[in-house]
């Protein structure tokens, strides 16, 4: 039966509590949301055999999240991914931020929307449970201008569908790049296997060639044709990722972004199967990118649910957003946000077995 379960999962060093709702849908498929950073804690979806497992990587517990910031299952924002240098100009005057990823800013900076308490703010308990979180970040809050109030509802809309949809609003011009941090291995998060033999389809013709520091280079997007970027036909992730290519080498796998189809509707964006399991995911946005990230600098010194120690390869991010370094770059598709705007991301995960 369909449910949205309220309970509590642990204290902030402060005091604060923080919560968990979980979303109860059929056949054991479940999403567990926590209001640290609005993070999805854990992902239960059937395999082919009808047996549910957690699909992404996490901790058991809050004391996890607060001591290692991995951006695990994580809201990102005010800008997801990296802004170059730091800082980018906005109507004449520089905005300076937190260089947290040397000499760049990455992930908010310092202490960005997966490191802050959000709070529950509707709970639907009937057949597609749901539950919004909101957050206020203040005008400055890590160098960014203007006063930001964002929402994220994540919501069970099918019997194997996870809908996150994100909706904020600005008192003065400013940029917002918001995404979902979660890291999948549709084998099991507890599984013991790499996400190598994983097949990944991503319906980009492009992807955005980085610098030995992962900014975009000053080139028009490059085409997949003919290099280990091309994944218009499944592929497993791991069959080119130790080929002697340069951009491979730059993100020691990848982690780069990928250059979507133009549109403002939802759209098939990529698909993951895993071969044991059986378990698929499809990945239908709005946005205009989808960073891949093949789990290069999970290093074995993070110790994750049941225990696990998280090694390279165990997941794979899917991101969907706005392209990296957009604040400096005129040529790519904005994410300037306007009073009297509202910004929105949807995705959906729907996931299925064969």
């Amino acid at each position: 039966m369909a449910a949205a379960v309220r309970e509590t999962f642990g204290s902030l060093p402060g005091g604060a509590a923080v919560e968990r709702v979980r979303l109860c849908g059929t056949g054991g498929f479940e999403a567990c949301v926590i209001t640290y950073g609005a993070a999805l804690q854990a992902l239960f979806v059937p395999d082919r055999r009808g047996v549910a497992g957690d699909v992404v990587l996490g901790h058991d517990d809050l004391a996890g999240y607060v001591a290692t910031r991995r951006f695990f299952g994580a809201t990102i924002g005010r800008f997801a991914n990296r802004v170059a240098g730091a800082g980018f100009d906005l109507d004449g005057t520089r905005v300076t931020l937190a260089a947290n990823n040397e000499p760049h800013a990455l992930h908010g900076g310092r202490e960005g929307f997966d490191r802050r308490l959000w709070r529950v703010v509707a709970l639907d308990d009937g057949a597609s449970p749901a539950v919004t979180l909101a957050y206020h970040s203040p005008h400055g809050e890590e160098g960014y201008p203007g006063a930001l109030d964002v929402r994220v509802t994540y919501r069970l809309s099918g019997p194997a569908e996870l809908s996150i949809a994100y909706a904020a609003m600005t008192d003065r011009p400013t940029v917002i790049n918001l995404t979902n941090h979660s890291f999948f291995n549709l084998e099991g998060s507890g599984a013991g296997d790499t996400v190598l033999r994983h097949r990944l389809t991503v319906a980009a013709d492009s992807f955005l060639a980085t610098d030995e520091t992962a900014i975009p280079l000053a080139e028009q997007p490059r085409g997949v044709a003919g290099t280990p970027f091309d994944f218009r036909d499944a592929c497993e992730i791991g069959s080119r990722i130790r080929q002697d290519d340069e951009q491979l080498r730059r993100g020691r796998g990848y982690d780069h972004n990928f250059c979507l189809a133009p549109g403002t509707a939802l759209r098939l964006a990529a698909r993951l199967a895993a071969p044991h399991s059986g378990r698929v995911m499809e990945l239908h946005t709005d946005q205009f990118g989808l960073q891949v990230y093949s789990g290069n600098y999970l290093d074995g010194t993070v110790r994750g649910k049941s225990g696990r120690l998280y090694r390279q390869s165990d997941a794979v991010c899917l991101e969907p957003q706005a392209w990296p370094d957009t604040p400096n770059r005129a040529d790519f598709p904005s994410a300037r946000l306007e009073p009297g705007q509202t910004y929105r991301h949807h995705t959906l995960y729907r996931f299925s077995s064969e």
